[in-house]
């Protein structure tokens, strides 16, 4: 029995959260601010960005932002941009993550998801350095796990749940 019993009815509930709609260019999240929002991309994409470097592309609809903010009580680490016309369903997040345990449930499986994603990354990471691979193929694993770690999908993440039950056509689990 999967730990979130009825996605279907946590879609349900996002089609009643005000969606924000940001242009390419525009900035979603900006590092340092402090938002109190949970955002969940509907449709689109954005660039995360941590000290002015691109750390991940993110396309996955389901993708969440914001959530780290609030989870530990601090502003956010990382600017968020939209590469194209983004939609993102939004929510404050607290009073959400509060009252509601599928949601909370959601957030906490999107992060578990980068967790796992990141250390499964990382042993790759070590066994390419044990083999004496090329710095650029290291590099390039490096490059994935901080986007693994910085962002709440990536475009070197597979398509899996919770953000593959958000594309159009998914079954409701």
């Amino acid at each position: 029995m999967p730990l979130i019993p009825n996605i279907a009815l946590f879609q349900r509930k996002l089609g009643g959260f005000p969606i924000a709609t940001y242009q390419a260019g525009e900035t979603v999240i900006a590092a340092a601010a402090t938002t109190g929002r949970l955002l969940i991309l509907r449709t689109g994409a954005v660039a995360v960005l941590r000290d002015g470097l691109e750390i991940a592309t993110v396309r996955e609809p389901g993708a969440v932002f914001g959530e780290l903010s609030v989870l530990l009580d601090q502003p956010h680490s990382a600017d968020v941009r939209a590469l194209e016309v983004s939609q993102f369903y939004v929510a404050d997040a607290a009073t959400l993550l509060r009252v509601d345990p599928v949601a909370l449930l959601y957030v906490a499986t999107v992060l578990a998801r980068r967790l796992d994603d990141a250390n499964q990354a990382l042993i790759e990471l070590r066994r390419q350095l044990e083999a004496g691979r090329p710095r650029s193929v290291v590099e390039k694993t490096a490059e994935e796990i901080e986007g693994l770690l910085g962002a709440s999908g990536t475009n070197v993440a597979y398509a899996r749940y919770p953000y593959d039950l958000f594309a159009p056509g998914a079954p409701n689990r």
